[in-house]
């Protein structure tokens, strides 16, 4: 693994990213204790495993771009600034969490400061909704990039593909980091998808992928901060596979079983963070003492966070009948944050002249207008000419083909069929 991994780096970068995986576990070690004290009212999701994946990726990203993290990228959040007690709260559906107790889950996020789009249920759907945000941003003038997260399970779904279609054709500045951990609920991969890459699902939208070790932190780093440069340098969408393993079940109510015991042992000797300190002792980057002085630090905050979140009150019961949806500015006073004079995008200095030409298809003026000749094959092009009452008339050029004639009113009383 030391060989593997870079020294681009500086030192501070790789301590980083070692604290942050320690810090995405350690918050859901605690979430477990909580978990079985019935503290946690909502579904228990985790990355056992997978800390590398969330905190690499996320660590490649500059304040200014937006992220859309899935259940289990706690790593991704607290990469981004959220401290550990949001997400405790939230999860306790206490009063002081970003939503106010009313979800007991990830659903949360923050617009206007960290640039986190709250995570949505229907698995996909982020897709479109993170390239959104990157073709608006790029519409305001602003040069960010705009990164989701999605499962194996997940690129089975149709909203996936359309979503992807729809960031090619746009060459929006955004990186999807596909997940592949091997099981989507208790179905392998091997059962969902015919491939051994899923990374050559981009080759359908004609986009660029990667496929990288996701329990190489580095790796994962390197891998996803070469994508972020080249969307924000306008070459469009790249889609990262990032492969690994889930080392626990689908939530905390699933034991997965159904997991063979071989391949959790060959997994477990691959855990991302040992692998890690491995790297880090050998390259002199991290000793006991330094080791030490991080375990001291996550304990304390830990501690502190966790006894906040259990001291902040349930919300009061009237206070379910409001927030459901956004009702305007007393919800969210967000307001376009342009970076690009607005005359540049607005007419008359925005508009095109609408025509555009199409081989074999002519110049594709409308009616009423100049002629739109269309012809296919020998046919010649149709001409366009004013009939008496003013109403545009189409009239055959001379020396069209008795057969083409009759293939175009064949034609003609199919469409109307």
């Amino acid at each position: 693994m030391a060989k593997e991994m870079s020294r681009e780096l500086t030192r501070q970068q790789y301590l980083d990213l070692y604290y942050y995986m320690r810090l995405n576990r350690a918050v859901e070690e605690n979430m477990v204790k909580l978990f079985r004290q019935n503290k946690i009212v909502g579904g228990l999701y985790s990355s056992l495993g997978q800390e590398a994946i969330s905190v690499g990726t996320c660590y490649a990203l500059e304040k200014k771009d937006w992220i859309a993290p899935m259940i289990r990228n706690i790593g991704a959040l607290l990469v981004k600034g959220v401290p550990p007690r949001d997400i405790f709260m939230q999860h306790m559906a206490k009063y002081d969490s970003p939503t106010k107790g009313r979800d007991g889950t990830s659903h949360f996020g923050d617009l206007d400061n960290l640039h986190i789009v709250s995570p949505i249920s229907m698995l996909g759907d982020l897709i479109p909704v993170m390239t959104g945000i990157a073709i608006g941003a790029r519409y305001l003038g602003q040069k960010v990039v705009a990164m989701t997260w999605i499962g194996d399970g997940g690129s089975s779904t149709g909203v996936f593909h359309e979503g992807l279609n729809f960031a090619a054709t746009q060459k929006a500045p955004f990186v999807l980091i596909l997940e592949n951990n091997l099981w989507a609920y208790s179905t392998p991969v091997r059962r969902q998808v015919p491939l051994e890459n899923l990374a050559d699902r981009a080759k359908a939208y004609g986009i660029d992928s990667y496929i990288v070790d996701g329990n190489n932190v580095v790796a994962v780093y390197n891998t996803a901060r070469e994508a972020v440069e080249r969307a924000s340098a306008g070459e469009g969408p790249i889609l990262i596979e990032a492969k690994t393993f889930r080392r626990l079940g689908h939530a905390q109510h699933d034991p997965a079983e159904y997991v063979p015991k071989e391949m959790r042992a060959y997994w477990e000797a691959r855990d991302p963070i040992a692998l890690y300190e491995k790297f880090l002792t050998a390259e002199k980057l991290l000793d006991a003492a330094g080791k030490k002085e991080i375990d001291k630090k996550l304990d304390t905050l830990l501690t502190a966070e966790r006894e906040f979140a259990e001291n902040s009150p349930l919300p009061p019961p009237e206070f379910a009948e409001g927030g459901i949806y956004c009702t305007g500015d007393d919800c969210h006073k967000i307001r376009a944050k342009w970076e690009r004079p607005i005359a540049e995008v607005t007419p008359p200095k925005s508009s095109v002249t609408p025509v555009w030409t199409v081989p074999g298809f002519g110049s594709g003026k409308g009616s009423g207008g100049a002629a739109a000749p269309i012809h296919f094959g020998d046919a010649p092009a149709a001409m366009e000419k004013p009939s008496e009452n003013g109403r545009p008339a189409k009239t055959a050029t001379k020396g069209t083909p008795k057969k083409a004639k009759a293939m175009s009113a064949s034609a003609s009383r199919k469409t109307r069929r």
